[in-house]
């Protein structure tokens, strides 16, 4: 199971200098295994506010992209569940200082470690993270 984290969304739905990559590495994989969670829908919403409000995407993209998004969500993805439980685990994971992870991050990591799920992402600070805690982990 594979799960993807928040900047591969935006990296395969926006122009970024990875999309074409992300876009290759997205097609090639068997469409059952894919996962995301609430969290990533919270992230995406709020990462494409990020690119209207510094103009790399105006609105009327951002619906489109909002819709995109939202139609892959629904039809495309297995959906984790984010528990009580994964909001310890990732603080617990923020305890490691030394992995020099964010909350939302290590979210992430506690969603696929709690679903043994792989973690697949853009991020280097994660990539290099969830191994260490356990967690297979795709870097783009």
């Amino acid at each position: 199971m594979l799960y993807l984290d928040t900047s591969i969304l935006v990296s395969a739905l926006t122009k970024e200098p990875r999309t074409s990559a992300v876009r290759a590495w997205l097609a090639q994989q068997p469409g059952d295994q894919l996962t995301i969670s609430d969290w990533v829908v919270t992230e995406f919403s709020s990462a494409l506010s990020i690119k209207v409000r510094t103009g790399a995407v105006d609105s009327a993209q951002h619906a489109a992209l909002l819709g995109q998004f939202t139609q892959w969500a629904v039809n495309t993805f297995g959906r984790l569940p984010v528990e009580a439980i994964s909001f310890h685990t990732a603080a617990r994971f923020c305890d490691q200082s030394q992995l020099n992870l964010r909350s939302g991050d290590a979210l992430h990591l506690a969603i696929c470690a709690e679903n043994g799920a792989t973690i697949c992402t853009l991020d280097q600070v994660l990539g290099r993270a969830a191994p260490v805690l356990g967690i297979a982990s795709v870097l783009l």
